[in-house]
């Protein structure tokens, strides 16, 4: 008897994923729950567990095949069960079990076969699960000997409906066909390297191309005299973190003074729904991390009932979490607005694009020390750009100005994050 291996729901509003690898081949024996398949969604990696210790009898998705929730990526035998990389002799040479369908010939005479393929009848296993799901064996490509059907073939026959939605939808969603490439010269042909995107680069590329079609996209600048905070981060960083057991960084005060602006500014943490405008009550902040593979946004939840030193810990561990490939589908679902910190790579100004459906954010950059006027005098200071990125349907340049200037004042002035000014 064998366990299928199907695609396991992925999370809200994903539906579909890429095979990444297959951590183990045909023949190879398997324990309950043990990683067997890496999935690659549009947001995250997950490893399929396996449903039941046996024996890898059938891998019926490939690397880089497209499978739909629910679709059947391959069959666990028992332990000592036969796995389907060459038919026995006896599913060779033996006629095909009588059923229904397909009952036993007694006339002596050799029947035509409509299978151009091969003259070999399906091996036993493989004629047996036709029979049982109704298939045409006539329609299945065999991968054995002299073309024989293998039950290795029907389970691959068996995704390919699951798959078919996928491919159907296909044409509706196809936007221009992109202009092709210039044609390269042999001697720099032969110094290039094609490497097919994966899945998550392919749609971090549609989300932010959808976003720049879809909204209408600006974006407001400011800058920060980063002094004060750090000023503070330097005088308390050992107590704070002795305390609570994390360091003190900059995204604290960042995160706490965009909560801060987004209670006086809601229609920057808002969203369109059709004609209708969704005010949230609450705070998630996405914060954008970079890893191997893209970028990610982890979702820092109710982010505006946290302390700095609760949303240092729960920042610390998403990015743990984003490096190791563990983020879950819930820890990047439901960001309300996102703050992006270009400065860890030295980029000095941006302008960040919209994390959709959000109507804001916020892009930190590199700490510089510049002259600027304090009174009267010139002094230097280290100053930071600030960049607002947002969606004009929804917020007025006077908000999003009135926002980017609360950031500001949060942060030249801590102290107005602890009395909540």
């Amino acid at each position: 008897m064998s366990t299928e291996i199907r695609v396991p729901t992925l999370g809200e509003s994903v539906t579909e994923a890429t095979i990444g690898q297959w951590f183990k081949k045909v023949g190879d024996s398997i324990a309950a729950d043990e990683p067997i398949v890496e999935l690659e969604t549009d947001k995250v990696t997950i490893e399929v567990p396996a449903p039941a210790a046996g024996v890898l009898e059938a891998i019926a998705a490939e690397p880089g095949d497209t499978v739909d929730v629910g679709a059947l990526l391959g069959a666990i035998g028992a332990g000592s069960g036969e796995a389907a990389v060459a038919p026995s002799s006896q599913d060779s040479n033996s006629a095909p079990e009588p059923s229904a369908e397909n009952p036993v010939n007694v006339n002596p005479e050799p029947i035509p076969q409509t299978r151009t393929a091969t003259d070999r009848a399906p091996a036993p296993s493989a004629q047996k699960m036709i029979n049982e799901k109704g298939l045409d064996a006539d329609k299945i490509s065999g991968s054995g000997k002299s073309g024989q059907v293998l039950k290795e073939d029907v389970l691959s026959a068996l995704a390919k409906p699951a798959a078919a939605p996928a491919e159907a939808k296909a044409p509706a969603e196809a936007k221009a066909p992109a202009a092709p490439r210039a044609p390269v010269a042999a001697d720099d042909a032969e110094r290039e390297e094609r490497v097919k995107m994966t899945r998550l680069r392919q749609t971090i590329a549609r989300r932010l191309k959808d976003a720049q079609n879809t909204a209408a996209m600006l974006t407001t600048f400011n800058e920060v005299d980063m002094k004060p905070v750090m000023d503070l981060r330097s005088q308390y960083k050992e107590l704070f973190e002795k305390k609570h057991g994390v360091k003190l960084g900059f995204m604290g005060f960042f995160t706490k003074a965009v909560v801060h602006a987004l209670k006086e500014i809601p229609a920057v943490n808002a969203e369109i729904d059709g004609d209708d405008l969704i005010y949230k009550q609450y705070a998630h902040i996405g914060v954008a991390v970079g890893t191997d593979k893209g970028l990610v946004v982890p979702v820092v939840r109710n982010a505006d009932q946290m302390s700095i030193a609760e949303i240092e810990k729960e920042i610390g561990n998403l990015g743990r979490k984003a490096r190791d490939g563990q983020l879950s589908m819930a820890d990047m679902q439901g960001g309300t607005f996102t703050i992006s910190n270009g400065g860890v790579y030295g980029s000095l100004m941006s302008t960040p694009i919209l994390n959709a459906p959000q109507s804001g954010i916020l892009g930190m950059h590199k700490i510089q020390e510049r002259p600027v006027v304090v009174g009267g005098q010139v002094v230097v200071r280290p100053m930071m750009y600030l960049a607002l990125s947002y969606d004009h349907r929804i917020v007025d340049g006077k908000e999003a100005v009135t926002f980017l200037v609360r950031v500001k004042e949060s942060l030249e002035a801590p102290e107005r994050l602890v009395l909540d000014l």
